[in-house]
């Protein structure tokens, strides 16, 4: 039961178009305008990849080809990337940090996410000398 994907040329709305088998295919009639003017794309499709195939991924250093460690712009396109990369929700905080960065503040600029991490280790921000 094959789903073919196509763009109206007369609409140009995209649609999908379900056939009951190969031997059923007909010509495709859009279902917005009724135009048989139609062409056939090409559908996307979805991978599933390992854990250690993510990880390598991200260990490949064409990954930090773009990256300007003084740009933090530039960092939050990586952090981003690398957050997509995972494949899990990294939380309120990380999102708040990436648009921060994005808005043109460095991480060590942003003293209030210093502290104790989840580790018990205290960050650098909050460090002094006696």
């Amino acid at each position: 039961m094959p789903i073919y994907e196509y763009r109206c040329n007369g609409c140009r709305k995209r649609q999908s178009l379900f056939f009951r088998s190969v031997s059923t295919v007909t010509e495709p009639v859009c279902p917005e305008c009724g135009s048989r003017d139609m062409r056939r794309l090409v559908s996307l499709f979805a991978v599933h990849r390992s854990e250690e195939s993510r990880l390598e991924d991200l260990a490949d250093p064409s990954a930090f080809g773009d990256l300007d460690e003084n740009d933090p712009r530039s960092v939050a396109r990586w952090a981003r990337r690398m957050g997509a990369e995972m494949g899990e929700e990294l939380g309120p905080e990380f999102d708040e940090m990436v648009e921060r960065m994005e808005a043109g503040e460095m991480p060590d600029d942003l003293g209030d996410f210093g502290g104790d991490d989840e580790f018990g280790d205290v960050g650098s921000d909050s460090l002094s000398e006696d």
